[in-house]
């Protein structure tokens, strides 16, 4: 049963011009989150420091029978998560910037499990790139580690498979909302990871798959686990900036070396040589957990 401040807050989050930096002050303001919908556009300039025009904007979605109608409809179809639900899980509230509101579908009760691993790696992998992941994942998944990745092609994708091949749990975080599927290869994945699994987005359902959608995503991938596990990466790129993001928040950063002739390494080793953890093999995850079991969240500085 959603609440009626889940209800606002899915509709705030819809209403262009305000986002999540805008309504986190609001709930500071009004937890209930109902004393927005009496501002005036003047009030919304003034609290908020909009321009007319965007506070119009604002107020034109604030009461938009339309938008509030849709939002409605999503929740007949699909389950939700606020921060104080007790499904949101701890890890997630303690990073920067933790999503408002987690759109589900599958078993929430994987968001309890513990230990997460996050499993991130660039989609123009090396020809060896599958058996890195198998050969890494089969020995925790078999330990009951829950895998999580973001559903993309190449690393992500083979992270998600791995966990269903070896008969483990995995968590997959969209970049987009559930009516979307992307890329379209994984179809299938998707489905069954829906039916037997854990899919996640910040995203409302209709939300199409935007270039910006995918950095925000990579927070929540990392901040859902107590490390991060780096397969392949380019050097600047979305898998890069993952592995600096959990540094940021705190968790470890573990990093599968390889042949300085291939691009998908030199981000690798760019992360190594700024001390996040080389790892040969599984053994050395199931060590560095062991070492990390009172883990602290305190940002690390590289």
């Amino acid at each position: 049963m959603v609440s009626e401040n889940e209800l606002r807050l899915a509709h705030l989050l819809r209403v262009q011009g305000l986002g999540r930096r805008r309504i986190r002050h609001l709930l500071e303001l009004d937890s209930s989150l109902s004393s927005i919908y009496q501002f005036s556009i003047s009030d919304l300039q003034a609290i908020f420091r909009l321009t007319p025009m965007k506070a119009q904007k604002v107020h034109q979605g604030l009461h938009s029978p339309k938008l509030l109608n849709s939002v409605e409809q999503d929740l007949k179809k699909t389950t939700i998560i606020s921060l104080n639900h007790p499904h949101y899980p701890s890890s997630l509230k303690m990073i920067p910037d933790p999503p408002l509101l987690l759109y589900i579908k599958g078993s929430p009760e994987f968001l309890e499990h513990e230990p997460k691993l996050s499993v991130v790696g660039t989609r123009a992998h090396s020809g060896e790139a599958r058996r890195k992941v198998h050969s890494l994942l089969k020995p925790v998944i078999e330990r009951d580690w829950l895998i999580v990745s973001g559903m993309a092609k190449g690393i992500d994708s083979f992270s998600h498979q791995a966990a269903l091949t070896y008969n483990g749990k995995t968590i997959g975080v969209l970049g987009f909302g559930f009516h979307h599927i992307y890329p379209k290869e994984n179809i299938q994945l998707m489905k069954t990871l829906e039916q037997e699994h854990l899919l996640i987005s910040e995203y409302p359902p209709d939300a199409s798959p935007k270039p910006w959608h995918f950095p925000e995503r990579n927070r929540i991938i990392s901040g859902l686990s107590f490390g991060t596990l780096v397969v392949e990466a380019k050097e600047r790129s979305g898998t890069f900036i993952t592995a600096e993001q959990a540094l940021e928040q705190g968790r470890e950063v573990f990093v599968v070396p390889g042949s300085i002739l291939l691009p998908q390494t030199k981000g690798c080793h760019r992360l190594i040589q700024e001390g996040a953890q080389l790892i040969h093999s599984a053994e050395d995850l199931i060590e560095a957990r062991n070492s990390y079991e009172n883990w602290s969240l305190t940002p690390k500085k590289v």
